[in-house]
């Protein structure tokens, strides 16, 4: 490459920075008008009509409404302004706005958007109510936002206390559904915990998706062909590094042995074990889940 080809294309990139900035900022606006739509389908076609509630800020926000009269669109506005300004300061400014821009586009929705009720069996409102509001959910982190504010409650807590986010989070809805079954009825609370729990399966579906990533390590002495397998045949990237034996069904081992750590998804993961003990049946496979990743060869590469 001689000097002028560089020249040229470095010019080029504050070009092509925008577009991409512009190209990304279009899909995430998407990623959260589309969840907020599905979101008030969820809440006004399901849950609202039959007085069933979710858990976090939704469900104060539902078992509030249903027992004082006050605007649903009013108490999700309100009761998230303290969360939204908890993430302004410890998950950063950019993050803040496109949740309360999001937030107040769920009120708007809820208040003038009418969806008629679409079923009366209270298992079908349960399950596709939470389903739809949990994919707007998810939609609405996709894009960089969020629709409810006990996710940021639970990261800051999870820096002060020795507890995860998710016993955070599943200590607040265990309250949350204590309280509605106290105050509503113990059917309610149920069918709302059935909504709640098809709710966040959904959220994990929508970030995690059908091709979840899963981290495969595989400890063989035939390593040089297990990574040919993994870059040859399956054209994925893959990481090798030398350890020592410690202690395994031979008893005490001081011998080097070669690891190969990969990332695939989880449809390949039989195939790819099936294949390595075709190699290797003594080989040391483990799998951990991947909840995310940035950079290296993931995907497939393209073949010349």
């Amino acid at each position: 490459m001689d000097a002028n080809t560089f020249t040229t294309r470095a010019d080029s990139l504050p070009q092509v920075l925008p577009l991409r900035w512009l190209r990304q900022g279009v899909v995430h606006s998407l990623l959260l008008l589309i969840g907020v739509f599905s979101a008030a389908l969820g809440l006004k076609g399901f849950l609202l009509p039959n007085g069933f509630i979710d858990g976090g800020v939704t469900g104060i926000a539902l078992m509030a409404s249903r027992l004082t009269g006050v605007s649903l669109s009013l108490l999700i506005l309100v009761i998230n302004v303290p969360f939204i300004v908890l993430g302004y300061y410890h998950l950063g400014r950019k993050f803040a706005i496109k949740t309360l821009l999001t937030i107040l586009a769920l009120a708007g929705a809820l208040l003038v958007v009418s969806f008629p009720p679409l079923t009366q069996d209270k298992l079908l409102i349960a399950v596709f109510g939470g389903f739809f509001l949990g994919a707007g959910v998810g939609l609405a982190m996709r894009g960089g936002g969020v629709l409810d504010g006990t996710e940021i409650l639970a990261v800051y807590l999870s820096r002060r206390l020795p507890a995860s986010i998710g016993d955070i989070v599943l200590i607040i809805n265990i309250v949350i559904f204590g309280v509605a079954a106290w105050l509503l009825s113990i059917e309610t609370a149920l069918y709302s915990i059935l909504a709640y729990l098809s709710a966040a399966k959904t959220v994990d579906f929508i970030i995690v998706g059908i091709e979840e990533y899963t981290g495969l390590t595989v400890i063989s002495f035939h390593s040089t062909e297990i990574r040919q397998l993994i870059t040859d045949k399956l054209h994925r990237g893959a990481t090798v590094y030398e350890c020592t034996q410690g202690y395994g069904s031979h008893g005490h081992q001081h011998l080097k042995v070669e690891a190969v750590f990969t990332i695939i998804t989880r449809l390949e993961v039989v195939n790819l074990t099936d294949e390595i003990h075709k190699i290797d049946p003594q080989a040391f496979v483990f799998m951990q889940s991947i909840s995310d990743m940035k950079g290296g060869l993931v995907k497939k590469r393209a073949l010349h």
